[in-house]
């Protein structure tokens, strides 16, 4: 059995995110010490690492909250996991489109302000930013 600082420094996790993990029901402490301590099993280090991991593949806490449920689900199978993984990646890959459009937008106004030294009251930037928020009705 292990300590939270033991299994925070086995999983190069801090103390305050395990016990988040805990508040979110990602993890819980199978026992606790006579002295009133958490106590934690080998298989909480195996799901902090595959939060970890998860958590690198874009998985918010949710959803990866409703991975380890359909881990321990006796009639889930890979396709379960497999449309969630699927549907994870688009949404990724909707938000790189996203974001490849600001860039293309910050990369023309940045080409129109030509001139860095002109007063800010004539920033070119500046003024495109106003006349788009100008397009919106105010209610």
């Amino acid at each position: 059995m292990l300590t939270i600082g033991k299994l925070a420094g086995l999983t190069s996790v801090s103390n305050d995110t395990l016990r988040y993990y805990e508040q979110e029901g990602l993890i819980s402490p199978a026992g606790k010490s006579p002295a009133g301590y958490r106590l934690y099993d080998r298989d909480s280090a195996r799901r902090i690492h595959f939060i970890k991991h998860a958590q690198q593949c874009g998985f918010t806490l949710a959803e990866i909250r409703d991975l380890l449920e359909l881990r321990s689900r006796d009639k889930a199978c890979c396709g379960d996991v497999r449309t969630r993984a699927i549907e994870k990646k688009l949404q990724i890959e909707s938000k790189i489109r996203a974001m490849r459009a600001m860039s293309k937008a910050l990369d023309q106004l940045i080409a129109e302000c030509a001139n860095e030294g002109q007063p800010v009251k004539e920033c070119t930037i500046i003024a495109a930013l106003e006349r788009a928020n100008g397009s919106k009705t105010v209610q």
